[in-house]
């Protein structure tokens, strides 16, 4: 099972690193998450620099795909040679966008009419790419989620958790990573918001290719 975290150059560090290590969590054999760059290292919009795990080919070919954020994503979609490398499908892979993941997404052709989670910096820019854009942290249709805001990576990571371990497995993870004394409160918000994703539901897990 390999989950790929696209990481781009300028990437804001919350909505890679938080769904990196939340997915992490769960230790089973050929359970892989990875930072996926379109070179071997990209340094962040705060000057972090870390070093790519997989390629955006690699990517392409995961079970799961997390679109990551970060300042520099329209120049990103400005680029016909780097949007062409992202041969995602979901009818084969989760695929998921964090902020203005998003904008890759729609700029993909991935969202169709569906309506979409974004942060409020990309909201119009996603508007003008034709996607209703809703106030909520998280939305998911089918295989394919976004999210907005920062810390709703979490609802990523969850969801992916849910879709392909269930959902016990989501509520431990997220309960070991709580703050203290919010724990409870915490993963109820959280599941709810990915209740309608019909995370727990074995019989819409993606198809696996032959």
């Amino acid at each position: 099972m390999h989950i790929a975290i696209l990481t781009f150059e300028g990437f804001n560090e919350l909505d890679s690193l938080i769904a990196l290590g939340i997915l992490n969590r769960i230790k089973k054999p050929g359970w892989r998450v990875t930072l996926s760059c379109p070179a071997a290292s990209v340094t962040s919009m705060n000057g972090v620099t870390v070093h790519a795990q997989s390629s955006l080919e690699e990517a392409c070919a995961a079970d799961a795909v997390i679109v990551g954020s970060g300042m520099r994503t329209r120049e990103i979609v400005d680029r016909p040679d780097l949007m062409a490398r992202l041969e995602l499908d979901p009818a084969r892979q989760l695929i998921g966008a964090q902020c203005s993941g998003t904008l890759i997404l729609a700029k993909l052709g991935l969202l169709g009419g569906v309506p979409a989670c974004t942060d409020l910096t990309t909201k119009p820019w996603v508007q003008e790419a034709g996607i209703e854009v809703i106030n909520q942290p998280f939305y998911a249709q089918g295989n394919v989620a976004t999210a907005g805001g920062c810390l709703a990576s979490q609802y990523l990571a969850a969801w992916i958790i849910a879709r392909f371990e269930g959902e016990g497995a989501a509520r431990d993870e997220l309960h070991y990573v709580a703050p203290v004394g919010e724990k409870e409160e915490y993963v109820a918000r959280a599941m709810r918001n990915i209740a309608s994703a019909g995370s727990s539901s074995r019989s819409e897990q993606i198809r696996r290719s032959a």
